[in-house]
């Protein structure tokens, strides 16, 4: 089966209320309601997880709407979950880097930006990435936070695992 192979069967059946309320909520690690404590994609899961439960929502779909939010960053991964959690990263990729030529049709993704423009969806994600960093320099455990930090921030230096094994072996 191809890693993409889940998501990218048009008739794949999935929860809609499911991939609807992930994609809605995925977010909620780049609020005021994230402690920027830890990756803001867990915040925002466990923040949307929370919510969910106090709205009833049984703990199998919560627990799938927590995967889907904590993986949307995440390449690769989500393609290889059940369809809510590939369709949430494909369905947010898709406002980050456009719909695809070959899924586009009909000049729809321009029609849906005529009524629900992006705002400067960009710049906003940049500098609320670039808001976690400067919260907690933790924050740059995200790939995402490093990613707008290594362009933003003057001086930063993204995590690299061979520093730390130069380290540890310098140490011995």
């Amino acid at each position: 089966m191809q890693p993409e192979s889940r998501a990218g069967q048009r008739k794949a059946t999935y929860d809609r209320e499911v991939l609807c309320v992930a994609t809605v909520l995925h977010d909620l690690g780049l609020t005021s309601l994230a402690p920027v404590q830890a990756r803001f994609e867990i915040e925002g899961a466990d923040a949307a997880k929370e919510f969910l439960a106090r709205q009833g929502m049984d703990d199998r779909t919560t627990e799938l709407v927590w995967d889907a939010i904590a993986l949307h960053t995440t390449s690769e991964i989500p393609l290889r979950k059940c369809p809510e959690i590939a369709l949430c990263h494909l369905g947010i990729a898709c406002d980050i880097r456009g719909v695809p030529v070959d899924v586009a049709r009909d000049g729809l993704p321009a029609q849906v930006l005529d009524v629900y423009p992006d705002l400067d969806l960009k710049e906003g994600l940049l500098g609320a990435l670039v808001g976690l960093y400067q919260k907690n320099p933790a924050a740059a455990a995200s790939h995402a936070v490093a990613d707008a930090c290594e362009r933003r921030v003057p001086g930063f230096r993204r995590f690299n695992l061979c520093d730390v094994l130069v380290d540890k072996a310098a140490a011995l």
